[in-house]
């Protein structure tokens, strides 16, 4: 009888071994927030799928997906800007099977958006996530007049000013300089004279620059220091922020804050394919996307989330966006192929300037 006890747990021991192996892992290259660990467990619980994950940004992810001709993950989460031009260039994602998407639970016109800018000659490459804006982080109690990107450059505030030496800052100055980059998509020399204006401008003011941020951890850590009383930054960031001091808080510029919508898109080698999708219908789940926004303060596009957002989230979008605020958001729409190089060389120019 021990004898077949033994066995018996070994049996079961090896079909669920079985069961485990043949759902795999899940390979997961995303921003910080976008995959609670709770949520993590609670899928693998549900599916048996193993979900690994990595950190990243968008420059972080194309680079690792480039270099591996889209290997080394099953699920990526670029901006949806950021997908088309390195598809076309570079093909390192699947086209998505929306027929395996449970498009009923997102946003029609966050569906419509996402496949609108990430579309390449009639296929699809994204399904949108999460979507927000980049704005001003502001301390109101000492920089009470800070409303705008121009405020980056205003001497009224130097050696208080901090910014992300990323794309964002090159879009978001254009804007406080009083022109529409996203205007100038169809023209490459003319949107090169722009840059080359919005990079004189920023080299300029390097003097007035406290500290260049890098994440979103350090994006929150200046401000709260008191050394940066006007930075650049995510609406999310600024209202977690705001809970620790009330006098600082997310803006959106009098010009215009800089809409953004985060994806998800298969890497071409995913060795898990089904498992990517499995994931994108569990996290857009109404109660497991609004588990996402009220801990991370990202907005999300799951259509029945909101009946779930804590009461902060609501105060909190209600408090940073009036309807004004919200008709101005400039959403960036699909980069143009060889326009990256045109602001990775402007920002690179930026760093080196004395």
């Amino acid at each position: 009888m021990k004898r077949l006890a033994i066995s018996s747990v070994a049996i079961a021991t090896l079909l669920a071994g079985s069961l485990y192996a043949g759902n795999g892992t899940l390979r997961l290259i995303t921003w910080k927030g976008y995959a609670p660990k709770a949520l993590v467990k609670k899928f693998e619980k549900e599916t048996g799928i193993k979900v690994k994950v990595t950190y990243s940004n968008n420059e972080e992810m194309i680079a690792k997906l480039r270099a591996t001709r889209g290997g080394g993950f099953d699920l990526a989460q670029p901006s949806v800007d950021r997908i088309s031009f390195v598809q076309k260039k570079f093909h390192i994602y699947h086209a998505i099977d929306y027929s395996k998407v449970n498009t009923d639970q997102i946003t029609a016109a966050m569906v419509k958006a996402s496949k609108k800018i990430s579309g390449i000659d009639g296929k699809v490459y994204s399904v949108p996530f999460i979507y927000g804006t980049t704005g001003m982080i502001v301390n109101k109690k000492l920089a009470p007049e800070a409303n705008d990107w121009s405020d980056l450059w205003n001497p009224k505030y130097a050696g208080k000013i901090s910014y992300r030496l990323k794309r964002p800052i090159l879009i978001g100055a254009a804007f406080g300089m009083g022109y529409n980059p996203f205007a100038l998509y169809s023209d490459k020399a003319a949107y090169k004279k722009l840059i080359d204006k919005v990079t004189k401008k920023l080299i300029e003011s390097k003097k007035y620059v406290k500290t260049y941020w890098t994440s979103g951890d350090t994006q929150k850590a200046v401000v709260k220091s008191g050394d940066v009383w006007v930075e650049s930054g995510w609406d999310a960031i600024g209202w977690q922020v705001h809970d620790q001091n009330p006098n600082i808080d997310f803006i959106c510029p009098k010009s215009g804050a800089l809409g953004w919508i985060d994806t998800f898109a298969i890497p071409a080698k995913s060795k898990n394919i089904e498992a990517a999708y499995k994931w994108i219908n569990f996290i857009l789940q109404p109660k497991n996307a609004a588990y996402v926004t009220n801990q991370s303060s990202y907005m999300t596009v799951s259509k029945d989330a909101p009946k779930y957002f804590n009461d902060k989230i609501k105060t909190d979008f209600k408090r940073s966006y009036s309807q004004k605020d919200i008709d101005n958001i400039k959403w960036y729409d699909a980069l143009p192929s060889g326009f990256a190089a045109i602001e990775a060389k402007a920002l690179d120019k930026i760093k080196a300037a004395q």
